[in-house]
Order: C-alpha cells, then structure tokens, then sequence
C-alpha cells in the first residue's frame, strides 16, 4: 500500500472520519468561493476569459496551500490532547512549491495527493465553468 505510513492512519477511525469530512468541506468552500468570484467578474467587469478564471483558480489554490494547515493544526488540537497553540502557517509557498504540488513531484502522502487532485480540480474548474451573469 502507498500510503501505509501515512500519518493519516495514526488517528482513530472517527479521527479520521473527521479528517475527512473537513477536507470535503474545505475543498467545496474552495470550489463555491470560486464559482462566486467567477460570476462576480463576469457580471462586474465582463470577464468571461477562460484565462482570467484559471487565474482565479491558481489564486485560490496558492491561498489554501499557504493557509490550510492552519486549519487543519485546529482540527488536530480538538482530537490530539496536549498540542499547544501556536501558528503554523509560514511564507506562502512559492510557484515552484505550488507547481511541484501539482505535478504530484511532493511527498509520496495522502495530503500531498489530495492537494494535487484538489488544484487540478479548480484548474479544470476555471476553463470549464460558464458562469451565468444574473
């Protein structure tokens, strides 16, 4: 199994239920906050460039890369006892970070993946979407 060492099977089964569940819903967040600003630029300035949406995408997916794991640090402060507070968001990444993500070139770890999979989602989400203008 690729993953047999992931720290993901640390956790009990309802941590990682848990684990699970909020990364659904982050990534839906991500993809709905999307779709708002798409329709937004479209109906605000006309935007309806493929271009201007992957712009928006690749913003977006760059944002969660860089200030995720402070919500993910929240989450394992509820289920872990004894970690401390503290801040664990450092620089944003840079674009090579981001591209190396993307390319599935990181860690060999279900988050790693998952990022991937998430930003490829949002890329494929921003050519396709046709946001209507209201």
């Amino acid at each position: 199994m690729m993953y047999r060492e992931d720290s993901f099977f640390t956790l009990t089964s309802a941590g990682q239920i848990g684990l699970a569940v909020l990364s659904v819903l982050l990534a839906v967040c991500l993809f709905l906050f999307a779709r708002a600003l798409f329709i937004t630029c479209a109906v605000r300035g006309g935007f309806r460039s493929w271009g201007i949406r992957v712009s928006i995408s690749l913003a977006l997916y760059w944002s969660f890369l860089w200030l995720s794991p402070q919500l993910y640090y929240l989450y394992y402060q509820a289920i872990i006892e004894g970690l401390p507070w503290q801040i664990v968001v450092q620089t944003p990444p840079s674009p090579v970070d981001a591209m190396t993500t993307l390319a599935f070139s990181g860690s060999n770890t279900l988050s790693e993946h998952s990022k991937a999979l998430l930003g490829w989602g949002l890329l494929i989400y921003g050519i396709v979407a046709r946001p209507a203008a209201r």
